[in-house]
């Protein structure tokens, strides 16, 4: 045997029991789906805090035009918003897959779907599995919906089973099981709840304004320049109320689809999946048939035309499927 033989290459490095592990370094700096989840939950609890603090603030304006307590004006909007929101709540699901044609999907004629739906569901813990419906349109995309996991459901286009692989298919599937196991459902129902009595104070006080009632009753009270500057600053609140909450809803929409994005790496550990299916649907040009206004912010991609640009992103309900894309790449 040849003494000179030596099994270990030249470029190995000989592990000293004694010494501490020291890992190789990573190439740039890694996002971890867990830091994103965290991150993710805070930016839509912070929100909804900024949400709160801008109906006190609506409540207030509306109190110092008429120079009253405007809290009872305030519950009456509320409630009148939480019962105009408790049937969508309620009969989303049904109101929803109507709308967009779907069928419910058997395990006898699409097996892979409902064997990946049952892996990712028993993943995340999940009491019970959602009902899968398939839509007959070419255009890939996907929705889910339900008011919690135990009434939910999760659509699916058959071009979306169609031009997909397994690894991009069980992706969409596990983001649109985070929207389930979040509760993105019941979190948008109380944002269109603060939105909706938001919007019905707002008509209220500018409705008695035309009529100058309430203009009146507080110039006849307060003379100053104080008073006056504080007025303008009401009416401003007043007015632009509505446009200021319907984009905090929309900001909060895009938080959770970034939410939606990191959960689901937590449940198939492969972000290369989700982000090679947020680009094969981003790069595919067929228009969803079925997709309307209504319906439209449900999907993990939005289905209608969108238009590049700063104010078209501060109206949209879905972030740019590049910077989804990126942040996916980074995990």
């Amino acid at each position: 045997m040849n003494d000179s033989f030596n099994p270990e290459p030249q470029s190995a490095r000989l592990i000293d029991p004694r010494e501490t592990y020291q890992p190789p370094p990573k190439l740039g700096t890694p996002w971890i789906f867990e830091d994103q989840i965290a991150a993710n939950r805070r930016g839509t609890f912070l929100l909804m805090i900024v949400f709160s603090m801008f109906l006190v603030i609506i409540v207030w304006a509306v109190s110092y035009i008429y120079h009253q307590n405007a809290y009872m004006l305030a519950f009456v909007a509320a409630v009148v918003a939480f019962f105009t929101s408790f049937f969508s709540f309620y009969n989303s699901d049904k109101i929803v897959l109507s709308m967009s044609g779907a069928v419910e999907a058997t395990k006898e004629e699409y097996p892979h779907l409902i064997n990946t739906l049952e892996g990712l569901t028993l993943a995340a813990g999940m009491r019970g599995v959602p009902k899968a419906y398939i839509i007959f349109d070419s255009a890939p995309n996907a929705f889910a919906t339900g008011r919690d996991p135990e009434h939910a459901a999760v659509a699916v286009t058959t071009g979306l089973l169609e031009k997909l692989n397994r690894y991009q298919l069980e992706g969409v599937l596990a983001h649109e099981l985070s929207h389930v196991a979040n509760r993105d459902i019941l979190l948008s129902t109380v944002a269109a709840v603060m939105v909706g009595t938001i919007v019905l104070l707002s008509d209220w006080v500018l409705r008695s304004m035309w009529y100058g009632g309430g203009r009146r009753r507080r110039s006849d009270r307060d003379g100053g320049g104080a008073g006056a500057i504080l007025l303008i600053i009401a009416l401003i609140a007043v007015i632009l109320s509505p446009i200021i909450a319907k984009l905090l809803q929309l900001a909060l929409s895009r938080r959770r689809e970034y939410l939606a994005d990191a959960h689901a790496i937590s449940l198939t550990r492969y972000p290369d999946g989700l982000a090679g299916a947020l680009e094969t649907i981003a790069n595919d040009h067929e228009p969803l048939e079925v997709a309307n206004k209504a319906t439209a912010h449900l999907y993990i991609a939005n289905p209608l035309q969108e238009y590049k640009g700063w104010l078209n992103s501060l109206f949209s309900t879905h972030p740019p499927i590049e910077e989804r894309v990126a942040r996916l790449r980074r995990m």
